[in-house]
């Protein structure tokens, strides 16, 4: 199964948070199977327009879809957000969207190597054209390596054994399937929490560490705030905490107008205006959503609206 459905999610609540206005200019940093892209098509007018970036290139491939002259899709990473929009004659844009994460078509891919619940080759990278596959890095890292990329990407209170039991395992032979990790993460811990595969958190931890997801994301939002025209809203879906945190700290720190050093002698009214002012609270999804679409469970999205003020 290359392509594979794809629900998007908080849909409706995202492209509201945009805000969208009817001769606008938007970017979609990750459009996936194009949910969020096709509904903010649905609400610009004529002279709007829309630029979709995604690393994969079936998602790519996907967008061919879309049959519109105001919309244009980019191949390439959103940490490229800036010379990406660049390419496009774009400078300024009225809303930037952000959906974190894996897409239920890559995890449902066996040939990605995403998901233990197939038996495939263990790839994981969104974009299987360039980089090290977590085969390979499992091949070659060191053991504390492995052990800190567990505990930190996959917030696994076991990454010490499961990192030996990766490295005592490689020594007899490649760990080279999804099957094959996951049923040494499972002799590797001792106890389970209640309807959550063992490996869960291994395999989150690899798939961050392959694609640098949080380094991607850290590098981005500051463009996006380059990037957006006063008034502009950024919106960001975040599916676990590491992503949560990340854009919570940079969204507070930007809507904060007292960045400079404690003790100053400055008045208040002389204080950098903030360039971000936070729009509402977290959002996420309804009993509803989540019913329909169980892998919605953990979505947060965040809102924020650019202000007039200069950067840097």
């Amino acid at each position: 199964m290359s392509g594979g459905s794809h629900s998007a999610v908080l849909l409706e609540q995202a492209v509201d948070g945009l805000n969208v206005r009817g001769d606008g200019c938007y970017v979609d940093c990750t459009f996936g199977r194009g949910g969020h892209s096709r509904l903010i098509l649905a609400r610009l007018g004529k002279a709007g327009r829309l630029l979709a970036l995604d690393r994969d290139p079936q998602a790519v491939a996907a967008a061919g879809g879309i049959d519109d002259g105001r919309f244009r899709i980019r191949h390439g990473r959103f940490g490229r957000l800036a010379e990406l929009a660049a390419q496009d004659g774009i400078t300024r844009a009225d809303g930037i969207l952000l959906d974190l994460g894996v897409s239920s078509p890559q995890l449902d891919d066996p040939a990605r190597g995403f998901s233990f619940r197939h038996d495939s080759p263990l790839d994981m990278r969104m974009d299987p054209g360039g980089g090290v596959t977590a085969a390979q890095w499992l091949a070659a890292a060191p053991e504390q390596e492995i052990r800190e990329v567990i505990r930190n990407h996959g917030e696994e209170r076991f990454a010490k054994q499961i990192a030996a039991a990766i490295v005592a395992a490689r020594a007899r032979g490649p760990v080279g399937t999804t099957r094959q990790l996951a049923a040494l993460v499972a002799e590797a811990v001792p106890t389970r929490e209640p309807q959550q595969n063992p490996a869960t958190r291994t395999f989150q931890a690899l798939r961050i560490h392959v694609n640098q997801e949080l380094e991607e994301l850290s590098l981005a939002l500051p463009q996006c705030l380059e990037l957006l025209a006063p008034a502009g809203r950024l919106v960001v879906i975040s599916f676990h905490s590491l992503e949560d945190r990340i854009v919570k700290r940079f969204l507070r720190d930007n809507a904060r107008a007292d960045r400079l050093p404690r003790r100053l002698p400055v008045r208040a009214s002389e204080l950098p205006p903030p360039g971000l002012r936070l729009s509402g609270r977290a959002v996420r999804p309804s009993a509803a959503e989540v019913a329909a679409n169980p892998r919605a469970r953990s979505a947060v999205m965040r809102i924020a609206e650019r202000t007039g003020a200069l950067i840097g």
